[in-house]
């Protein structure tokens, strides 16, 4: 099995000691994305709508790294602080799965790194 690192330029850079996505043999395994913009430098954390739209562009360019869509995506793991946004946080998650969405979880944390509010990590297949 071949095992390879992706790297995007246009999602966060890891803050730890973590790659942005491994792709082992046609798998990708996306690490968990929160809403930091790596064009502008800034955290998204005017409301959780726009983290969610960031969060899931951070992913888009991972996956457009690793020449996948989001058509590629199986499963999704999100992480967020209140699940009490699960609504407002699914509205914008679904814009993003028009048809077959992927398998999914959704739990509450404590707390999530740069004290975001929502994290997501997926898995695709070539």
């Amino acid at each position: 099995m071949s095992k390879s690192i992706i790297i995007s330029d246009q999602a966060p850079a890891p803050i730890g000691p973590y790659s942005q996505a491994v792709k082992a043999g046609n798998t990708l395994y996306i690490s968990g994305q929160i809403p930091f913009d790596q064009l502008t430098g800034e955290m998204i954390n005017e409301n959780i709508t726009e983290e969610t739209h960031q969060v899931m562009k951070n992913i888009e360019a991972i996956l457009s790294a690793a020449g996948m869509t989001f058509a590629n995506v199986v499963k999704c793991s999100i992480f967020l602080k209140d699940l009490g946004q699960f609504t407002t946080v699914n509205d914008a998650y679904a814009m993003y799965f028009k048809s077959e969405p992927p398998a999914r979880e959704c739990v509450e944390v404590a707390r999530l790194p740069k004290d975001v509010n929502v994290e997501i990590s997926c898995i695709a297949v070539q």
